[in-house]
């Protein structure tokens, strides 16, 4: 069986990591050599990679936005790691680590005599698609463009990565390969909903915020979202404003689950917005999953998004979704049968579909019933099975 290197930007759990966790840790199960390698974060990926036994390690010049010296760096520490372990096959799981990654292993291969390095690299969501200056667009594209001859194989996630890459002219279609994500559903160990919300609760209480769910007939609007700027979180903010001051016969609250370098920005627009007593980050949970019903309905707002695996969990879940119409969301839901899908930055529009749930519980069955018979398009061993054609072929 081929040793494998995979190597993912950064150790801070998201999409690009559970995509890493869920392979790395099959592919040990079934015997194959395996090394998981990442950048900066706070070790979320190697925590988990420690209870499946996949071994580790930490890249220190690894970073997200890497400076010109970092890259460098960084460059020679993945080719030092790629002589250390001598994989057959690099395995790369995100933006800079794939450009990076790719010119680590052609330096490695000159500088090795007759010695075969399969490199593939998975994209979950091509980052020129980002909102971002247009300069910053222009300078990815080129990158991926230049580093695309290095790799053998590029998977996506999405027929809308799929085309955004024969759009820009990326690589050959012969060397794109499509893999949806996907989930063991069963496997899914979900919370009742009242020890879900009883867990929430005391979340609530524990961090000093007021906690509702004693309030009759109150609703409950929650998301799962790192705090980047692509996540959309301060329309879902701004939504939630126009719940409360449109239509205040609604008793809800908004909790958002996860953390990062936007939660300032998030906690000064809560205030400002007078919506203390009604939207709550509530920080990173672990195994967040879990508790998803404790909500009413399920919201990602989006700016950019590949193929989100929360989104899946939230249709195990039986939570009608509100979700913008970005990435491969539309592949995902079909909007007004399987769950509602508005543009990005729509902050009224995303009032409307939230309130159109939260007073029509016909429509919210209706929503998750065609939701799981979806589901089951998007399995984990299709998946695995696809990914490991890929390896093996």
């Amino acid at each position: 069986m081929k040793k494998i290197l995979f190597l993912v930007t950064q150790s801070e759990f998201g999409g690009a990591q559970r995509y890493i966790l869920e392979v790395a840790s099959a592919f040990k199960s079934e015997g194959y050599p395996v090394l998981v390698a990442a950048g900066e974060g706070d070790n979320q990926l190697f925590k988990k990679l420690e209870k499946t036994g996949v071994r580790w390690h930490a890249l220190k010049k690894l970073k997200r936005v890497p400076g010109p010296l970092k890259i460098i760096s960084a460059v020679f520490e993945i080719s030092h790691l790629l002589k250390k372990e001598g994989p057959e096959v690099l395995f790369l799981g995100s933006t800079a680590a794939g450009i990076l990654g790719s010119i680590a292993a052609s330096l490695f291969k000159l500088t090795t005599k007759n010695y075969q390095l399969k490199t593939i690299y998975r994209i979950g969501g091509w980052a020129f698609n980002d909102p971002r200056p247009w300069w910053q667009r222009k300078i990815i594209i080129l990158a991926e463009k230049l580093t695309a001859s290095l790799k053998t194989q590029i998977i996506v996630n999405s027929e809308f990565d799929l085309q955004s890459a024969l759009k820009y002219k990326i690589a050959p279609k012969k060397k794109l390969v499509k893999i949806y994500n996907g989930i063991d559903a069963e496997k899914l160990d979900f919370l009742p909903s009242e020890e879900a919300k009883e867990f929430l609760s005391s979340k609530l209480k524990a961090q000093g915020s007021k906690s509702q769910f004693e309030s009759q007939n109150l609703r409950i609007i929650g998301t799962v979202a790192n705090f980047y700027k692509t996540k959309g979180l301060e329309y879902l903010i701004k939504a939630a404003r126009i719940l409360n001051s449109q239509f205040p016969i609604f008793n809800f609250q908004l909790l958002i689950i996860g953390d990062g370098l936007e939660r300032g920005n998030l906690e000064d627009l809560i205030k400002k917005s007078n919506l203390q007593n009604k939207v709550v980050l509530l920080g990173r949970i672990p195994d967040s999953y879990r508790y998803l019903k404790a909500f009413d309905v399920f919201v990602l707002p989006s700016l950019k998004e590949g193929f989100p695996w929360v989104i899946l969990e939230a249709m195990a879940a039986g939570l009608p979704i509100v979700a913008s119409e970005v990435g491969a969301l539309p592949e995902i839901i079909k909007n007004g049968k399987s769950g509602f899908l508005v543009q990005p930055k729509e902050s009224e529009n995303l009032a409307k579909k939230i309130r159109d749930l939260l007073q029509n519980p016909e429509l919210r069955n209706e929503f998750t019933k065609m939701a799981k018979e979806k589901l089951n398009e998007f399995s984990l061993q299709t998946m695995l099975q696809k990914t490991k054609e890929v390896i093996e072929n």
